[in-house]
């Protein structure tokens, strides 16, 4: 096998639909990068992929499709911190929402902290990427950034049936009241370090890379798919049917 067809069926395993390992899914390591402007598009698509169930435990409420792209369409990336997780072919699996606030402005904050400003954090996975862990890194890598912004106070709302946030909640050690089918979470975050402004630098930049060698690959998957000796045998048939219909036609 030469080197292009060897790369083309790396790619192809790699690809959106290609077929999983019988152990149960394409594993992938789980970098967590900060978000921008120029993936408000793939923003969009997570959260419209969530089903009735899911957006109910992100939103309260099983929010219709023209609502949520309101709420994807109104992020302000420089006001809050939006973290995303991208599998393999490129497709974003995980989002964690950390938007700031003055204390004051909610008298729920107010016993929690003597800071000028709280976060609250939010999260949703998609149903194919579920139990690897994303919840938990999108929620470390958000804490971690909490501190190093002089924010000492991470607050989380949901309902006390959304057993994901309840599960990070609890291994966090936050402090959880739960009334009338809801839940509020606070966790109280140690100050910053140059051990917590390090290791939040290095996340971003391995996360940085591993966006890029995704992007990449991608783009090379696409490119590949394009040239004439590396179409799959699906393709192939496609075009024979073609051909063969075309010459029926002439006759």
């Amino acid at each position: 096998m030469n080197f292009a067809a060897l790369l083309s069926r790396i790619l192809a395993s790699m690809a959106p639909g290609a077929s999983k390992p019988a152990s149960g899914g394409s594993y992938f390591p789980v970098t967590v990068k900060a978000l921008s402007e120029s993936d408000r598009r793939r923003l969009l698509r997570h959260f419209l992929a969530l089903g009735p169930d899911d957006r109910l435990l992100r939103f309260g409420s099983q929010l219709p499709d023209e609502l949520v792209t309101r709420y994807v369409q109104g992020l302000d990336f420089n006001r809050d911190v939006i973290f995303g997780v991208y599998d393999l072919a490129f497709r974003l699996v995980g989002v964690g929402h950390l938007a700031f606030a003055p204390s004051d402005s909610n008298p729920v904050y107010g016993h929690a902290t003597t800071k000028e400003k709280v976060a609250e954090f939010g999260v949703s996975v998609s149903a194919s990427a579920r139990g690897r862990g994303i919840g938990t890194r999108l929620f470390e890598r958000a804490s971690m950034h909490c501190r190093n912004e002089d924010v000492d106070t991470l607050y989380m709302h949901c309902l006390s049936s959304n057993g994901t946030m309840m599960h990070i909640a609890r291994k966090a050690g936050m402090e959880i009241h739960r009334s009338y089918g809801e839940a509020d979470a606070y966790l109280t975050l140690p100050p910053a370090s140059p051990g917590s402004m390090l290791q939040e630098a290095v996340d971003e930049q391995l996360a940085m890379f591993d966006y890029t060698v995704k992007s990449n690959t991608r783009a090379a998957f696409r490119w590949l798919k394009k040239l004439p000796g590396l179409r799959t045998k699906e393709e192939s048939k496609e075009e024979s049917k073609d051909g063969s219909k075309d010459g029926s036609d002439q006759r």
